[in-house]
């Protein structure tokens, strides 16, 4: 069986998705400074990347979430991978947007009808989970369970974990910020110093040291 966790994370790093700077940490848009950033929308421009990750996301879905009705995708960047991972598993799709559509019907939920079904989310990352779980409030409100959300990615910050408690949910990633350390170590990608300082990073957002704004992804 494959080892999509290390497969994936390895992938990121060979596509350029992550991108390391312990010495010059870039700035999020919400202003938090960190020495990583991740663009997992570059998966959808390399087949076997994004092979490897729809078949990862499929088998996670599986194992975690069994009873699964319909795949929803956030968008925008959850929505390719969605419609990948409902084909794989022959289920129905929907995906949320932002916020309602301002004419028409104005619906946030396009797709098969999600009211008394069972749905699993998905989206390109986590970080606090603020807008996965904005999308899981609006497909709840057109009377869906949410089982779940699965993600490609996870900062493993402490903010999220708490978020996504408080939302009565759980969610799954195939490759976490722990993992692509590890697997960037061993393709000889940072050096000892770098690796310091990476780690430094996750346990001051461990330590609530970090900036008050938070990622809203």
């Amino acid at each position: 069986m494959t080892d999509y966790k290390q497969q994936v994370a390895n992938d990121l790093l060979e596509i350029g998705a992550v991108k390391f700077s312990p010495e010059e940490p870039f700035t999020w848009a919400s202003g938090i400074k960190s020495p990583i950033y991740t663009d997992n929308r570059m998966t959808i421009g390399f087949p076997s990347v994004r092979q490897n990750i729809y078949k990862g996301l499929s088998e996670l879905i599986k194992k975690e979430y069994s009873d699964v009705e319909i795949i929803g995708g956030v968008a925008t960047a959850g929505i390719p991978h969605s419609a990948w991972v409902a084909e794989e598993l022959n289920k129905p799709m929907v995906y949320v947007r932002s916020k309602p559509k301002n004419h028409g019907a104005g619906r946030q939920t396009e797709g098969a009808l999600v009211k008394n079904r069972k749905v699993v989310l998905i989206d390109d990352l986590i970080s606090t989970g603020g807008s996965v779980l904005a999308a899981v409030n609006a497909v709840r409100k057109e009377g869906a369970s949410v089982l779940g959300v699965v993600s490609i990615f996870s900062y493993e910050l402490p903010a999220g974990k708490k978020n996504f408690v408080e939302a009565g949910l759980t969610f799954n990633s195939l490759t976490t910020y722990s993992q692509l350390i590890e697997t960037a170590v061993k393709r000889g990608n940072l050096n000892k110093s770098q690796v310091e300082t990476l780690q430094n990073w996750k346990e001051n957002q461990m330590l609530g040291k970090h900036n008050k704004k938070a990622h809203q992804r």
